[in-house]
């Protein structure tokens, strides 16, 4: 509400990933996730625009299984049903760009690595619909619908920015040292600030 002051501390991106230097190996890594069919179809949407090209893929399907399992589709096509955080991280890391939804999380990722994306939106999630036209507009990753998503798209990747800011890490304890001694907040007072929190930094990435 207007007039009400809340202290706000930035303590950067959250993110489990970090750019290294890795031979690369793959021209894009699909990501998959979303609540199915969704999951399913973009898969399959993915699988028939990579069939066209000559460009090696690696698709992470975001099925986590009791074992994991490789499968190959013609010659370009490499298939994971899961990968271990750092066996992504390390896959992303040689890749040339990432195709995934355009969720929050991913975002962060992408931001702290480094990356040039392709972003595809969970149809009918409008949170991830607005942050792929947001980053669209400032021409650092392009985006398609998932019905639409076609071959020429992925050509639009070479001239946005991608995410080539150096972002810096802060120090997490003292964040968490608002939460301690004789000035804690108030329970309704800290969730108000964890969620300004949140957008404010989200809105300060988008617009740098």
């Amino acid at each position: 509400k207007k007039g009400i002051k809340i202290t706000t501390k930035y303590i950067g991106l959250l993110s489990r990933m970090e750019a290294r230097d890795e031979v690369q190996k793959y021209n894009a890594i699909a990501i998959l996730s979303g609540p199915e069919p969704q999951r399913t179809l973009l898969e399959e949407r993915i699988t028939k625009v990579f069939k066209k090209i000559n460009g090696d893929l690696l698709i992470v399907q975001g099925k986590v299984e009791e074992e994991q399992k490789y499968s190959k589709i013609g010659n370009h096509i490499q298939v994971v049903n899961f990968l271990t955080s750092k066996e992504l991280e390390k896959a992303i890391n040689q890749s040339a760009f990432v195709i995934a939804r355009s969720g929050y999380t991913t975002i962060m990722d992408l931001a702290a690595m480094n990356k040039k994306a392709f972003f595809i939106p969970t149809p009918g999630q409008t949170e991830q619909e607005y942050l792929a036209e947001s980053l669209k507009k400032q021409k650092i990753a392009p985006y398609a619908t998932q019905d639409n998503f076609k071959v020429k798209d992925l050509a639009k990747v070479k001239v946005y920015s991608g995410f080539t800011e150096s972002y810096a890490y802060n120090d997490l304890s003292e964040f968490f040292g608002f939460f301690e001694g004789e000035g804690e907040l108030r329970t309704d007072t800290k969730f108000a600030f964890n969620i300004h929190l949140f957008f404010v930094r989200l809105n300060n990435m988008l617009h740098n």
